[in-house]
């Protein structure tokens, strides 16, 4: 009788994209491994379960380091799966991070009024400044029919060379090229996490993105707010006739979306992990990363926080592999790879539905 309720429970039609991303995931690490073999045949093996196991070779530490790293890509792929379930395609969450890791920076360096209590108004203000950030976005969104994905492109490169100039003239280390770090009352607490995760760089920031993850899981499922901008997203032709402000509820979902990247990029430099603001010309990692998380973890925000923490785990396994003479960015070649087999859903949803037999299965 057991046996039969697991073979049912499995067998659930409703399970299908959750095993299409697994299928993306194990065809993703085939080619990566397919890879390795080309990159280093000698020690491709060795090199690939290295990469496999590293989130947990040291324990605490490791995992610590994974949390770490999962924390603020957790974040911006909240950030765009958020706007994909409202209908928008908000690829802008890296400039949105840039602004508000500036601006809790700038309010962490030079502002003491606030004490120990510094890191939560830089907090509240980055994810303000991200939320606005995304104004001009929106606004030629709704009222100009200009579609996001450009003007979020464009706005990355603004937000890019203008921090670039702000650093310098606000909170410059021209010894090092890179913003000054962040004092102790504005670094993000640890919440005691440094003693159970012992000699790693995790910090309280994974809380923070928690939170946000169970926010935003409410508004789009338990509000009516949140029905609107699903609705929107949909149908805009027939929320407005259902008397729904389209214009409006698309400017406020691609600023709750932008307020989210916005936090993760204080979550990233409100850190005593020796990371700084760096000023280049090259943008930061994290925010295009967050389309991989949002589209692995089917724009769900419980499946972005695993799907998250997967791609925080293949960073670190990705920091191992250098012992082999690998360089780091051969995790982002997999993890591209992962991300153009998820692109490929309609595929694996059928492999799915035959390797385990699908079938709908009543509530």
């Amino acid at each position: 009788m057991m046996l039969r309720k697991v073979i049912r429970f499995v067998q659930n039609e409703k399970l299908v994209p959750v095993y299409s991303s697994m299928l993306a995931i194990v065809a993703g690490l085939l080619v990566g491994f397919v890879i390795l073999l080309l990159l280093n045949p000698s020690q491709s093996i060795q090199a690939f379960f290295t990469m496999l196991f590293a989130g947990l070779s040291n324990g605490p530490t490791s995992i610590g380091n994974v949390i770490y790293f999962a924390s603020p890509i957790i974040l911006t792929g909240l950030s765009v799966g958020f706007a994909f379930r409202t209908g928008l395609f908000n690829i802008g969450a890296t400039g949105q991070l840039l602004t508000g890791g500036y601006i809790a920076l700038l309010i962490g360096i030079r502002t003491t009024v606030f004490g120990p209590f510094t890191w939560l108004i830089a907090l509240i203000c980055a994810a303000i400044t991200g939320a606005l950030w995304s104004v001009i976005p929106g606004l030629l969104k709704m009222y100009k029919g200009v579609h996001e994905v450009v003007t979020t492109i464009m706005m990355n490169y603004v937000a890019l060379f203008l921090v670039n100039f702000l650093v310098k003239q606000t909170i410059y280390n021209n010894l090092k090229n890179e913003s000054l770090p962040a004092p102790a009352d504005a670094v993000i607490p640890k919440f005691g996490l440094d003693h159970i995760f012992v000699n790693s760089n995790v910090q309280g920031g994974v809380f923070i993105a928690i939170l946000m993850v169970i926010i935003i899981y409410v508004i789009l499922n338990k509000t009516v707010f949140g029905f609107e901008l699903k609705s929107v997203g949909y149908n805009k032709h027939a929320s407005k006739y259902a008397g729904i402000n389209v214009k409006l509820r698309g400017l406020q979902a691609l600023m709750i979306s932008g307020a989210i990247a916005g936090t993760a990029g204080a979550v990233i430099y409100l850190s005593d992990s020796l990371t700084f603001l760096k000023v280049q010309n090259t943008l930061p990692t994290q925010g295009f990363m967050g389309i991989s998380v949002a589209l692995l973890g089917l724009n769900d925000p419980i499946g972005i926080v695993f799907s998250g923490l997967f791609f925080g785990y293949l960073i670190v396994g990705g920091q191992k592999m250098q012992i082999f003479g690998l360089s780091p960015e051969v995790i982002d070649i997999i993890t591209g790879m992962i991300v153009y087999f998820s692109a490929l859903a309609i595929v694996f949803q059928n492999a799915a539905k035959r390797i385990f037999r699908m079938k709908a299965v009543d509530e």
